[in-house]
């Protein structure tokens, strides 16, 4: 009778054990393979520990110095300021606003100098012969120089003249006429509150500054004015130099 072949030994055959550690290990290898991949050194050292651990090897890892990127900063480029509007700048402004108020035919602008404007209101237009007070019909025209003027960084002074005609009555004199008119249109700005007080000023020169000579009725009219003499606030920059004030 034949012999029986002999039974395997239980349990998994001894390949099966061999067979594992190395489908473990190929495994291991291609998991530090994608770690490494991502060079991010925070999932580096914990893959590195995993792997330690898998192994039994309880040694503890000397810690990997992290900083977190600063991204640099853009080039710092010079900056220029915007430059500050001069006279002849707001001298079209003002030119211009006021053909667009068409407020053209009753104020003359005119370009004194290189830090000032003169904007002029013949007499005739605020006040009536002779008088220092002013016409009611000419409030809006003063609303409209106030709103023109307000905006610009420049400070206001109020000049009246007149021509060389003694004022009728005799009791007022043409300087007393012109001061009492410069003052009237200043009142008339504060208080409206159309105009800060402190940007503004007032005086009168009489007869003592005219345009031209008093030797007609049309020069007397020419003569006869409330000048509004608008200056910068600061001396105005040119050739990198202050420009000297221009007195009154």
């Amino acid at each position: 009778m034949a012999k029986p072949p002999d039974c395997p030994p239980p349990g998994l055959p001894m390949w099966m054990a061999t067979y594992s550690d190395m489908v473990t290990l190929l495994l291991t290898f291609f998991v530090l393979l994608l770690t490494m991949a991502s060079m991010d050194p925070t999932k580096f050292v914990q893959a590195k520990s995993s792997i330690e651990d898998a192994f039994g090897w309880s040694t503890k890892a000397a810690p990997v110095p992290f900083s977190i990127p600063v991204l640099p900063s853009p080039p710092k480029s010079k900056f220029t300021p915007i430059p500050r509007q001069s006279p002849i700048q707001h001298f079209k402004r003002i030119k211009s606003d006021l053909e667009m108020t068409k407020l053209d035919a009753q104020v003359e602008a005119v370009q004194r100098d290189n830090d000032s404007i003169i904007l002029r209101i013949h007499d005739s237009v605020l006040f009536e012969a002779g008088k220092a007070t002013l016409d009611p019909a000419s409030y809006p025209i003063l609303r409209k120089v106030a709103d023109i003027i307000r905006p610009l960084p420049m400070t206001m002074r109020i000049e009246g003249h007149t021509d060389a005609t003694p004022v009728a009555g005799g009791k007022t004199s043409n300087w007393d006429l012109s001061v009492a008119r410069a003052v009237a249109v200043m009142s008339f700005y504060h208080r409206g509150e159309l105009f800060a007080l402190d940007r503004m000023s007032a005086t009168g020169y009489g007869d003592s500054r005219p345009l031209v000579p008093n030797t007609s009725p049309e020069n007397m009219v020419q003569n006869r004015r409330v000048d509004f003499i608008l200056r910068s606030d600061r001396p105005v920059e040119q050739d990198n130099k202050p420009s000297t004030p221009i007195p009154f």
